[in-house]
């Protein structure tokens, strides 16, 4: 396993920035996609979710072979063929290059990802350094949808910042590990999946969460630049703002805890988000458009994070966090799609009913999986334990 220590792992939080660089920056790669590329807006949206499905295989093929391929060697391979995939499909023309390079991107950016959650998990404090991360992905985002209108037009300024910043984290992979011992641990793949009910839901739930929210985040940039009416540089700041509150969304779940428990932030924060998403997709006008996006970014990583944290409290070993976080990369991939789809077929307005009434139906069953969970990992107790037993869920 990767080596425990008090400070912050820099090249692993670096990694992490890396590896979710990508669909941070989805609406500014579709948008451009659609108006750089000879592509329909529905077929821009496929090609970023055929992205991001890359992206989720590589974590599917990798998130138990990270101890033995090893981490320096793995992550410097994801670099690469981000750096190349992406690089590539920023100076290509052709549409089909583009899509192969925006393939191989995205199975960087999986790898990326995956050494940087092995990483992270073996960590004393994994939720400070996966702050750390969201911290640093989102800040970054925002200083790209500032600048990116300001480069001219074409598809490529986005897939080249994925592919700079990879290139810029190639360094700090020197410091990671040639190889981890895993800790040995008798019946660990023969033990049975405990909460098996629980987990099954959560696991079939996840997915439809997930795309709803990338379905939004897919064609947020064309609902400001098409139905609000805004130019390219004031969505871009909009985005920049809206991340901004998703760094104080990161920042207040991580103050929070699980002072509230489980069933509350989800249960509550899906169904505010549901209203995100509807005020959102109907904007007309400015106001409307940066209300809907702000509040959305300022909820989503809150409710994400106890949604992680569920997820872990099932199962010591982790094994529920890896089939739920796989299972929820599924519905991240297909977002951009079936948000392009719906948008095409009816229309914003009525697209952002459809998801928002998705994302209400969900809410029930996972805030029973949370209410169940708390009753057995959550017992009235001081604070300080609550806050450890928390932060030993989210590592396993």
């Amino acid at each position: 396993m990767f080596a425990r220590r008090s400070t912050l792992p820099w090249p692993l939080v670096a990694l992490f920035t890396a590896g979710y660089l990508a669909p941070y920056l989805l609406p500014t790669t579709v948008g451009r996609l659609d108006s750089g590329l000879p592509l329909t807006a529905t077929e821009a949206g496929a090609v970023g979710s055929a992205l991001l499905l890359s992206s989720a295989s590589a974590g599917f093929l990798l998130a138990s072979r990270v101890d033995r391929l090893g981490p320096r060697t793995l992550a410097r391979v994801g670099l690469a063929l981000a750096v190349l995939g992406y690089g590539g499909a920023a100076l290509a023309h052709a549409v089909p290059a583009v899509v192969v390079g925006a393939l191989i991107g995205g199975f960087g950016s999986g790898t990326a990802t995956a050494v940087a959650a092995t990483g992270i998990a073996a960590q004393p404090d994994p939720h400070r350094t996966t702050t750390a991360g969201l911290l640093g992905v989102s800040a970054l985002a925002g200083v790209v949808y500032l600048t990116v209108p300001h480069l001219g037009q074409g598809h490529g300024q986005p897939l080249a910042a994925i592919a700079l910043t990879a290139l810029a984290v190639w360094p700090l992979t020197g410091r990671l590990p040639l190889a981890t011992t895993p800790v040995p641990s008798r019946d660990t793949a023969t033990a049975p999946l405990p909460h098996l009910r629980a987990g099954l839901l959560l696991a079939a739930t996840a997915p439809c969460w997930s795309l709803t929210q990338n379905a939004l985040w897919g064609v947020s940039g064309r609902i400001g630049l098409t139905q609000a009416h805004l130019s390219e540089t004031t969505v871009g700041a909009v985005f920049a703002i809206a991340l901004g509150a998703g760094l104080l969304g990161v920042v207040g779940a991580g103050a929070l805890g699980p002072r509230l428990g489980r069933a509350l932030p989800i249960g509550g924060g899906t169904v505010l988000i549901a209203a995100c998403i509807t005020l959102s997709a109907s904007a007309t006008d400015l106001t409307t458009f940066a209300t809907g996006e702000i509040a959305w970014n300022t909820l989503y990583p809150i409710v994400l994070s106890y949604v992680i944290g569920l997820a872990a409290s099932l199962d010591p070993r982790g094994r529920w966090a890896v089939l739920v976080g796989s299972a929820s990369s599924l519905g991240t991939a297909a977002g951009p799609l079936t948000g392009s789809v719906l948008a095409s077929q009816a229309g914003f307005p009525v697209m952002g009913t459809v998801l928002a009434a998705g994302l209400l139906l969900i809410a029930a069953p996972m805030t029973a999986v949370a209410l169940g969970a708390g009753r057995r990992t959550l017992p009235v107790v001081e604070i300080q334990v609550e806050t450890q037993a928390y932060d030993k869920a989210t590592a396993a």
